[in-house]
């Protein structure tokens, strides 16, 4: 008997991560539909010192989550994808240190919801290393 339980056990987490990025990548097409637009074009303002307009620039970052996520589902180049997603998901920390008003509601470990937003990302980070390790 052929199962087809061990190929979609063995998918789940790159097409879980995949639907989530193409989630938040498609949001960023339209202007104001992103609860992390503003946040991601002031996160993306800093790093690049202004050098990219907030419109190019949260525009690069719709595709950029778009094309991970298409990538993860469809099981297309596995590790660059999954290298791709690593920097992105590194960068979303980057507000902890350039925007700490807007993550810490007071003392360091009350976090606004923008903050709480920021920290879930290390569940996908621990996920993104799984997949890479299955993906060698």
């Amino acid at each position: 008997m052929i199962s087809i339980a061990k190929p979609i056990q063995k998918n789940l987490l790159p097409i879980s991560i995949g639907i989530v990025y193409i989630w938040f990548g498609l949001l960023k097409f339209s202007p104001g539909l992103s609860p992390a637009e503003d946040l991601a074009k002031q996160t993306i303002h800093s790093l690049f010192f202004g050098l990219i307009p907030s419109d190019v620039s949260i525009l690069l970052l719709a595709i950029w989550e778009t094309l991970i996520g298409l990538l993860l589902i469809a099981n297309i180049f596995r590790k660059l994808s999954v290298l791709l997603a690593l920097i992105h998901i590194t960068l979303t920390f980057s507000p902890l240190f350039l925007l700490p008003d807007q993550v810490f509601n007071g003392a360091p470990f009350m976090l606004t919801l923008v903050g709480q937003y920021i920290i879930k990302n290390f569940i996908i980070i621990a996920v993104l290393i799984s997949i890479y390790k299955e993906s060698s």
